[in-house]
């Protein structure tokens, strides 16, 4: 589970590496002055912002991973069918092990709709961070003459 997290963090940083904006020169610099200029304002950027986008900023919060929830849907649904088992057959046992199960498989549910919104999260952030960080890239190289798009 948590390679195919990490796999999708990953894959996320390439859309946001791709969205660099492109910087054409207006004032008739030559190739090589546009990677200076281009070295210098990514430098500047990372300065201003904090943001490097070619590292990876985004966690995921797996403190509380699927086994936690797991846990807490076993323990809600033993006892839930205790209720029901007493009150169905007076022998509480096996309605506890009935909804156990089916709290496990429930919390397991849910384990997987939070990862996969904590991932969604993460990814929002990260995107934000990179748009953060080619705005300022892009401010840089329009003060150095090129008209960004």
């Amino acid at each position: 589970m948590r390679s195919i997290i990490l796999l999708s963090l990953v894959l996320a940083v390439a859309p946001a590496w791709a969205q660099k904006p492109a910087a054409y020169p207006a004032k008739g610099q030559t190739s090589e002055q546009q990677a200076q200029d281009d070295a210098a304002c990514a430098a500047w950027a990372r300065q201003d912002t904090g943001i490097d986008p070619a590292v990876q900023t985004a966690s995921t919060s797996a403190t509380t991973g699927p086994q936690g929830e797991r846990v807490a849907g076993a323990v809600r649904g033993a006892a839930a069918g205790a209720v029901i088992g007493e009150v169905h057959n007076g022998d509480s046992s096996d309605g506890a092990a009935i909804g156990a199960t089916a709290g496990v498989l429930a919390g397991g549910r849910a384990a997987r709709r939070n990862q996969a919104a904590r991932a969604q999260q993460a990814q929002a952030t990260q995107s934000s961070a990179h748009a953060t960080y080619w705005r300022a890239w892009g401010a840089c190289m329009a003060g150095k003459g090129y008209s960004v798009r």
